[in-house]
């Protein structure tokens, strides 16, 4: 980014921060029409990608830009246009939408302008793979009947005119659902961050951890594991939290004596799990809500189960390794007191607020501007953090400045959405992979898994799951998979992305703060996180780790799920009481899987079989490694 000085900078915090009131004020008042509102918010983001970002990064220098060019300029005044243009003839736009009428020249030229200017936009600040990606699929539908292309892939181009007014013209293209989730629900949550980080609220969440976890075995593990989970589902952003909360926890580790891939691996999967952890869970879990078109609760209750289990995992496996290994906590001199951070309990209620409010039924905007009032009444109890005007206004602006990474994702995400529309190849995707699967559930999932990783190799999380909800939850549906478990199957596949090799930017950020190869940090990543491999292939078969079955079929996926938690966690680390032979290790692998079967008798019985294993293992000799 850009650090712009002097009056340049005034006026664009002036410009962020009556923004940030917009969406404020939409948010308590309602929201203008959907198509309105997301034009607007698009208006207001545009120009700021040109402003606050450099045609291109100096990255061999490192010189930081300080004014702002007169061609950028230009692009920030013409990409405001087109939505300038949508806001002065909104009704003519809305009785358009309803005929048939053809473009006129102004609105052909704004709407290339606007993909034009939108996907230069996004290569600034989210990068070039979407962009190919958002390429890719537009120029496929106007050349789908391209000779080159195999049957398979060929189809009915779409006409220019049409295509221009597919993106620009209608709620389906770039002013899509995904692009209308960052004009409402994502806006006001990153305000609501800005009034925790202010408030003191997300500071209070690393006292919390280190008060609770950090004396014990491997203390500074399990204070990155509990304070990346509570600051990442707010966050959303599992490298702003490896960034937020690693650059403390990984040096803690390396001092007791983690080795430093190992200690940025913990902290690469902890921040990870953010966005599946509940009640927020980042952005793409608000787009999954508007594409099932159910209440925001209902998916956060579904992701309940699978989260505690993946942090139950990761916690697990650090505690064992720092068992195995001989590592001792922190001294308590260092840390907070339990009692101190007790007496200061009140700081979670904004948190506890928002929660409720979800569970209520009250929408997502209606317990942010909850949580974000009360956030702003605990800081007045909290000393050098009480909020005054100048405070309220800045933590506005430091929420909504936030934006233009997701507003860009999801704007292009629009892009690749309009053409599955208007190109069908939706529909040709899902007969590849009823083709290649042969039908058979397990083979597809394989496949739907491995093209959502790969979308997410490099892509924000939203925008990955957007691009595999559009592919591959349909082909999900085709086989018979609950739409529920199909768009969590491929949100956690676009989530772990961030953790798996060869493009892992949650572990990579780690790696630079704990000085360790990036590489093999990311595979020490993906075997701290093996559950969020497994259990969406479970999910889809066990309606209960969904908490969607019977309450008996509910505590036993409960049940199970913990068994399979254990068995793997002794697998991987091969330790429990004792260092593990390979027999064992093996063991305890094949009973945990097992125990996520989805049948009743073999889920059961492989949990019986992890607590018996567990049972009989004799402990180590004394004087084998001490604590």
């Amino acid at each position: 980014m850009r650090k712009l000085d002097g009056i340049v900078a005034k006026g664009l915090y002036v410009y962020v921060l009556a923004m940030g009131l917009f969406h404020i004020y939409t948010a308590v008042f309602g929201t203008f029409e959907a198509y309105l509102q997301r034009a607007i918010h698009l208006t207001w983001v545009l120009p700021m990608c040109f402003v606050l970002y450099p045609l291109a990064a100096n990255g061999k220098t490192k010189v930081i830009e300080t004014s702002v060019p007169w061609y950028d300029w230009i692009f920030a005044a013409l990409s405001a246009l087109p939505g300038i243009y949508i806001m002065l003839n909104y009704d003519e736009i809305m009785m358009r939408m309803q005929g048939v009428d053809d473009l006129t020249t102004a609105q052909l030229v704004l709407g290339t302008l606007l993909i034009l200017l939108l996907l230069e936009g996004t290569r600034r600040i989210v990068g070039l793979p979407i962009v190919i990606v958002a390429v890719f699929f537009t120029v496929y539908t106007y050349y789908c009947d391209a000779p080159f292309l195999p049957q398979l892939l060929r189809g009915v181009p779409t006409e220019f005119q049409r295509l221009i007014e597919g993106m620009y013209l209608t709620d389906e293209g770039i002013f899509s659902s995904s692009l209308g989730v960052s004009a409402t629900f994502v806006m006001i949550f990153l305000i609501f961050g800005g009034f925790l980080e202010k408030s003191g609220v997300g500071e209070y969440f690393m006292e919390f951890a280190q008060a609770f976890t950090g004396t014990a075995p491997g203390g500074p593990a399990k204070i990155a594991v509990l304070s990346s989970a509570l600051f990442g589902s707010i966050s959303g952003s599992a490298v702003a939290n490896v960034y937020g909360t690693g650059s403390f926890t990984i040096p803690l580790m390396k001092r007791i004596g983690y080795k430093p891939f190992f200690a940025g691996a913990v902290e690469a999967v902890a921040s990870t799990g953010g966005q599946i952890m509940p009640p927020v869970m980042g952005a793409g879990a608000f787009v999954m809500a508007a594409l099932l078109g159910v209440p925001f609760n209902t998916i956060m209750i579904a992701a309940m189960l699978p989260a505690l289990l993946y942090y139950g995992t990761v916690l697990l496996m650090v505690h064992l390794t720092a068992l195995r290994d001989g590592l001792k906590g922190l001294p308590a001199d260092e840390l907070p007191t339990i009692r101190s951070v007790m007496k200061k309990l009140y700081m979670m209620s904004p948190i506890v607020l928002l929660v409720y409010m979800l569970l209520a039924g009250y929408t997502p905007m209606y317990g942010a501007i909850a949580g974000i009032s009360l956030a702003w009444a605990v800081s007045l109890f909290n000393p050098g953090k009480r909020m005054g005007p100048k405070e309220i206004l800045q933590a506005i602006h430091d929420g909504s400045e936030n934006i233009p990474l997701i507003c860009t994702a999801c704007a292009s995400a629009g892009l690749v959405i309009g053409s599955v529309a208007l190109s069908g190849i939706g529909f040709k995707f899902v007969g590849a992979v009823l083709a290649l699967s042969g039908g058979i559930p397990f083979l597809a999932l394989v496949l739907i898994a491995v093209v959502s990783l790969v979308l997410g190799m490099g892509l924000p999380t939203t925008s990955a799951y957007i691009l595999g909800a559009a592919l591959g939850v349909p082909a999900l549906a085709k086989i018979g998979i609950m739409p529920l478990a199909a768009h969590l199957f491929v949100f956690y596949y676009a989530i772990i992305s961030n953790i798996t090799p060869p493009v892992a930017l949650a572990a990579y950020a780690a790696a630079s703060i704990a000085g360790s190869p990036p590489n093999r940090t990311g595979f020490a990543a993906c075997r701290l996180g093996i559950l969020a491999f497994i259990v969406p292939f479970a999910f889809c078969y066990d309606p209960g780790l969904l908490l969607k079955s019977t309450i008996a079929g509910n505590l036993i996926s409960i049940v199970s799920g913990v068994a399979a938690m254990a068995g793997l966690g002794f697998a991987i680390t091969g330790f429990t009481k004792r260092r593990l032979s390979l027999p064992e290790r093996l063991a305890f692998a094949a009973f945990g899987l097992l125990a996520l079967h989805g049948n009743l008798t073999i889920s059961l019985g492989s949990t019986a079989a992890v607590i018996g294993l567990f049972l009989l293992l004799r402990p180590k000799p004394e004087g084998a490694g001490t604590i």
